[in-house]
């Protein structure tokens, strides 16, 4: 029998949830594991053919070309999402040259490898091109895999921030686990509009309070500068999770662009990954991720309430690593994990204030010393484990990078990140709903208790078109559960459906019970108004959200955990789905080109990914 993961200390749930999730795995894993074994015992470069070589480096510098063609200095590879279209990446565009260069001082030489796709879901959202959004994760995936499958590299370099894009660089960089990886970020724009002003604008607006104009110039302070948008929503959880599974350098994922520390941690990113290319220099990506590290990254999902895209991203990931997730041990998990943080939606601070009064190192202290997290994890940093990550990184006037320990008794702010001891909420941010509905997952952290249980009768919609029309006539001014059905993956790729959110917030205001029920997604920015969201089976599949009809009585108990329809059993188990409104959702926009992902995604609880459970 092998060893429990768990060690003496930790938190008898998540000690517990680790070595189920370990059990289920274990096949899966040890097979994963085999193929990292395969490919890191046999040499890169040296296996290449004079002909093959001398395309690997015929563009590099004569020293480069030189260190490459003995095959002593490592190689790295680069792997960028840059675009200067969406925010966060901009700052992108200077880090390879950064990266070259302090590769090369150390040692080594780094060449980019590949580009990934990086739409940005705040242009696409509430059109067509949201339908390929989820979809661009699995294509960011394939991309990196094309960008390292020159098997000329010794490590890589991650590039990355936003919703899609970091699970996918995830997935497909696991597919080369052999590899040491370094995700390197490039922070938060600073603060501009506050987010709560921002959504009262966006409620202005929904009501015909203000016109176009004043909407589009305060959506323009708030979305203002380089950097990720500063609300919590999937791109900052990402930053999140990629910390606390230890693939981030400490403390580097709220420091915003352009500034001397973002430099020096982006060039000691540079240095490190050479050190990791060396014998006992680090673990790679592969041994790095699993089922501790998984569990690690639920954990502070959870403290943190971040985004629920998450309950389909974490699975996705962990099954590029041979690592079987369900949404019950999230739920689990949920039970034992206080929520520490208040940043938007959950609150009114942005990832600023969050980052400012003590942000992922605190947190990650406040929970190792709860014994919530697995402290003896490898990381990028090296030895120590996770208990490394306490301390916040900091430079001096002279550029020298250093990194401070954090208090431990309170935060810098206890408005916006709380200890264990005195939690905003005794557990996380996230629960799953299970009833005749099907099951669902519902983000607490930012609704009000009361408004967490909601019966009331069901208007039935195939699109988030038809609700906005509705509100506009006031068809939907009383107690209302509003459902957008064909919203999967399988029916149009599972689009965030974020901009129901102010008509919806404006009827919860009005003093109306308001839930939303859906197979599709919200984005990790909303928050407020009760939303079932990722309910699987899918309406397309034959899951049962497809029979309810207008004015069947649905109950939404996020307290109890449970998603019902109201309705006489028999009267239920008659009805079947009607067809989608609309059959031609398939078309426009590039949709045309998605049609096989749409025949072969999985369901939302396995990650809603084409790729199946990749470690089996």
């Amino acid at each position: 029998m092998s060893k429990p993961l768990n060690s003496a200390t930790l938190n008898s749930i998540v000690a517990r949830v680790t070595d189920r999730i370990a059990a289920r795995s274990r096949d899966s894993r040890s097979a994963y594991l085999a193929r990292l074994e395969a490919a890191s015992a046999t040499p890169r470069r040296e296996k290449l053919g004079c002909a093959n070589l001398a395309h690997a480096f015929a563009a590099c510098s004569a020293t480069d070309k030189e260190g490459l063609r003995g095959g002593v200095k490592p190689s790295i590879g680069i792997v960028t999402a840059f675009n200067d279209m969406l925010s966060a990446h901009q700052p992108y565009e200077r880090y390879p040259a950064v990266i070259k260069e302090v590769v090369r001082q150390a040692g080594g030489v780094a060449q980019v490898a590949g580009g990934v796709p990086a739409m940005c879901d705040g242009v696409t959202q509430g059109y067509e091109g949201m339908e390929l959004s989820l979809f661009s994760r699995d294509v960011i995936a394939l991309a990196t895999g094309v960008a390292l499958s020159h098997a000329t590299f010794d490590g890589a370099l991650c590039l990355g921030i936003c919703d899609k894009i970091v699970p996918g660089l995830m997935i497909g960089a696991l597919s080369f686990g052999h590899l040491p990886t370094i995700f390197v970020p490039a922070g938060p724009m600073p603060s501009g509009l506050s987010n709560a002003d921002k959504a009262k604008a966006r409620q202005l607006y929904a009501q015909g309070k203000v016109g176009r104009e004043e909407l589009l110039e305060a959506e323009s302070q708030s979305y203002h500068a380089p950097g990720t948008c500063t609300f919590y929503g999937t791109a900052n959880t990402n930053q999140m999770l990629m910390e606390i599974m230890g693939l981030h350098l400490p403390g580097a994922s709220f420091v915003n662009p352009n500034t001397p520390l973002r430099e020096a941690l982006t060039e000691e990113a540079a240095r490190r990954i050479v050190a990791m290319t060396q014998p006992g220099g680090g673990a790679p990506i592969g041994r790095i991720v699993d089922e501790r590290a998984m569990v690690n990254g639920i954990v502070g999902l959870l403290a943190t309430g971040g985004s629920t895209n998450h309950t389909l991203h974490i699975p996705a990931i962990a099954a590029a690593a041979g690592i079987q997730l369900n949404w019950e041990d999230f739920s689990d998990l949920s039970a034992a994990v206080p929520l520490l943080a208040r940043v938007y939606p959950n609150g009114s601070a942005d990832v600023n204030r969050f980052h400012a009064a003590g942000g992922m190192p605190f947190v990650i202290g406040q929970l190792l010393d709860a014994g919530l997290l697995h402290a003896d994890v490898a990381t990028v940093w090296g030895d120590g484990g996770l208990e490394a990550y306490r301390a916040m990184p900091e430079v001096s006037d002279g550029g020298a990078l250093s990194w401070r320990a954090q208090p431990t008794e309170q935060s810098g702010d206890p408005s916006v990140v709380a200890t264990v001891a005195a939690p905003f909420a005794a557990e996380g941010g996230l629960r799953v709903l299970t009833g005749n509905l099907g099951r669902g997952v519902i983000k607490v952290s930012a609704v009000k208790a009361e408004h967490r249980v909601v019966e009331a009768p069901a208007r039935v919609f195939d699109s988030q078109e038809g609700v906005q029309a509705a509100f506009r006539a006031g068809e939907l001014d009383r107690d209302v559960i509003v459902v957008v059905r064909y919203q999967g993956p399988g029916a149009n790729g599972m689009p965030e459906l974020h901009k129901l959110t102010p008509p919806l917030g404006v009827l919860q205001d009005k003093g109306f019970k308001v839930a939303l029920v859906t197979d599709g997604r919200m984005s990790g920015a909303s928050g407020k108004v009760p939303a079932a969201i990722h309910v699987t089976p899918e309406v397309k599949g034959g899951g049962p959200l497809g029979r309810v009809r207008d004015g069947d009585v649905l109950r939404l108990d996020a307290e109890a955990g449970t998603l019902d329809a109201l309705v006489d059993a028999a009267e239920w188990d008659s009805r079947g789905a009607p067809p989608p409104a609309s059959e031609d959702a398939g078309h426009g926009c590039g949709r045309e080109l998605f049609g096989l992902f749409r025949n072969a995604v999985s369901g939302a609880e396995s990650g809603a990914s084409v790729f199946g459970l990749l470690g089996r």
